[in-house]
Order: C-alpha cells, then structure tokens, then sequence
C-alpha cells in the first residue's frame, strides 16, 4: 500500500516523547521518511539505538536525547536544548505513557503521583516548554496522546485511566489559550493497538477475542496506523484543526 507524503512536514522540527519503542518508534520513523528533523526523548537507550540504526536510509536521521520526563527540570532542559539545535520546534507529539496495570486497592499516593507523572504531568510541562518556542515562530502543533481507556471504560489501572481524560482537558484547554498564537492542540486516542510491549504482556487469546468482539473491524490495529494519523495532525493539511479528540480505535467506541 502507498500512503501520503506530506510536502509541509519536509524540514520541520518534530519532538517525539517516548520515541524509542511502542507507538513512540513507528511515529518517530514516519516522521524520519518525511524527511522532518526528529528528535526523540526517552530512557531506553538500546531500543533508540536500535531504532537509529533502522533509519540509516531515511532522508532525515532522527536525534535520540536520554530523558527521563518524570524529572520536570530534564525535560525542559532536553527540549530547550533541542530547539537551540535546530532553531525552532515545529511539532511536539506528546507520546510517552506506561499502561501497567494496577489494582484500585493497591493504590498508594507515591504509586498514584508516580503513574501521573509518567501519564499526565510531563505532558502539561513538555507543552509549558514549547510555547515560547512556537510562539516566536508564529505557529505550532501539538498532538497529546491518550487513550480510549477512559471512554469504554477500562478496569484495573485507575491512575492511567484518571491521566488519558486528564489529557484530552488538558488539550481542549490549551487549544483555546494557544489559538490566537496560531499554535494548533489535538488529541489522538487509540484503542487497543499491537505494539510489541502489548502483545508480549497482556495480548491474551481472551483479550484478542474481547477486541475483536467489540471493534468494528475485525482485525488487529498497528502503531502505524496512529503514526499516519499524527503526520496528517502535524503536517499543513489539517491546519484547520485544533480542540479535537482523534479516535483511531477500528469502532470499538
């Protein structure tokens, strides 16, 4: 199958948190043959590695920066430094996020703060960031990923549950205040996609049926399909687009 090129995301500056397994590496990767120039933020260094190697041939070769986004000083450290690099940032595609479950009863306040680091409050700092950036360039798009988890609803990871609706207010707020500067917010909101950590700790025959069962399309969604949906959010075709939550979950909401 072909799919679009993008001519607006040539040479744009695109920063991907989470980039080096997961969704995170498909969308890094989509970018990278879009020739933008992608930076990546994320701690699994042999993963970045592995995924720069891959791209050898690409028009553009992404930059890996180690980060770890709970460490709020780091981040903004990461991102402002990316920008002096490059001049300006263009996108930022707030990705990273830990679906590990856990049982409302085990719940503790330094487990509930941990889990909404990890799934929320790097995404709000992340964005704090950019803004001055995008601002100055007279335009931005942001594109925070959360999740359908909140809208079935799912079961048994409360804190990641409480942080995926925590980002679509997040993002319809911040539409609204980053309008006027030209700066473009949305949401993108998968469903159960395939992604190698996925398949490896609760891709189930049981849970493969309940997806299957419930989905309009009956087959299996890939990281791809969200990374295709992110460069169309990016790139200068939906530049009329802002305060909206994109689901890509084959029907199942």
């Amino acid at each position: 199958m072909t799919y679009a090129t993008y001519p607006s995301l040539r040479d744009r500056v695109v920063v991907v948190t989470g980039g080096a397994s997961g969704i995170g590496e498909h969308i890094v990767e989509h970018f990278a043959h879009q020739g933008s120039r992608v930076a990546f933020l994320d701690i699994a260094d042999e993963h970045a590695s592995h995924l720069i190697a891959g791209l050898k041939d690409a028009p553009s070769k992404p930059l890996y920066r180690h980060c770890d986004l709970t460490n709020v000083s780091a981040l903004t450290a990461a991102i402002n430094d990316i920008a002096a690099r490059f001049g300006t940032i263009d996108v930022l595609v707030n990705n990273a996020g830990n679906d590990t479950r856990h049982a409302t009863e085990d719940v503790t306040p330094e487990s509930w703060d941990r889990c909404i680091a990890i799934n929320l409050r790097q995404q709000f700092f992340a964005i704090q960031t950019v803004i001055p950036i995008m601002k100055r360039a007279g335009r931005g798009s942001i594109v925070n990923v959360s999740s359908i988890s909140w809208l079935i609803p799912s079961t048994g990871l409360p804190g990641y549950v409480a942080s995926k609706a925590g980002i679509v207010g997040l993002t319809r707020t911040l539409a609204h205040e980053l309008g006027p500067h030209n700066i473009r917010v949305n949401a993108v909101l998968p469903g159960a996609i395939a992604t190698d950590r996925q398949r490896r700790l609760w891709y189930t025959e049981e849970y493969k049926a309940e997806i299957l069962r419930n989905q309009a399309l009956k087959r299996v969604l890939t990281p791809d399909e969200v990374a295709r949906l992110i460069l169309f959010l990016a790139s200068d075709d939906s530049s009329a687009i802002t305060n909206q939550s994109h689901i890509i979950d084959g029907g199942w909401v």
